[in-house]
């Protein structure tokens, strides 16, 4: 998520970087709760242990004792499996956004190579119609020069004949 939320406009970076931070923070807090309930816990048990065996008439209030344990215990353990369940999924979200950055990654040098492909195809195309238009010309031309040589040689024949057939 971090690599996404970097990855982003600024604008909208700050913001998502807040909140994941928040985030972070928020699941540090969590695992020191746990930690913390955790050893009270145990020392709790241990303590309730050592008074049990010295009062005999104490062991009504140290079953109730013991069943509200289990039932915090039980509450703590389903909370941990709650928290190693989100984190796997966030670990699996951000494996997910780590490939689709990748994909959109190759998507772009793709599209990118082909903008390249097509701006040099666009070039070889000005540059043949140039030289399409240029040989155009150069065969116009030709074909007036042929014209006038013909013209200008039967006219020369023509009076050639005419000088020829007159005397």
């Amino acid at each position: 998520m971090d690599l996404e939320a970097r990855s982003l406009q600024p604008n909208v970076k700050a913001v998502l970087l807040a909140k994941l931070r928040e985030y972070k923070s928020d699941l540090n807090n969590l695992k020191s709760e746990h930690k913390r309930l955790a050893s009270a816990n145990s020392n709790q048990a241990a303590r309730d242990d050592l008074l049990e065996s010295g009062m005999a008439d104490a062991m009504s209030v140290s079953a109730n004792q013991r069943g509200r344990l289990m039932m915090s215990t039980e509450r703590l353990n389903e909370s941990r499996d709650r928290i190693k369940e989100s984190r796997r999924t966030m670990l699996e979200t951000e494996e997910l956004g780590v490939s689709i950055l990748q994909d959109l990654h190759q998507q772009r040098q793709s599209l990118l190579h082909a903008n390249d492909t097509l701006h040099g195809v666009d070039d070889n195309i000005s540059k043949s119609k140039k030289i399409l238009t240029n040989m155009s010309r150069r065969m116009s031309r030709n074909k007036w020069i042929i014209s006038s040589i013909i013209v200008v040689l039967v006219v020369a024949i023509a009076l050639i004949l005419y000088f020829k057939l007159s005397k």
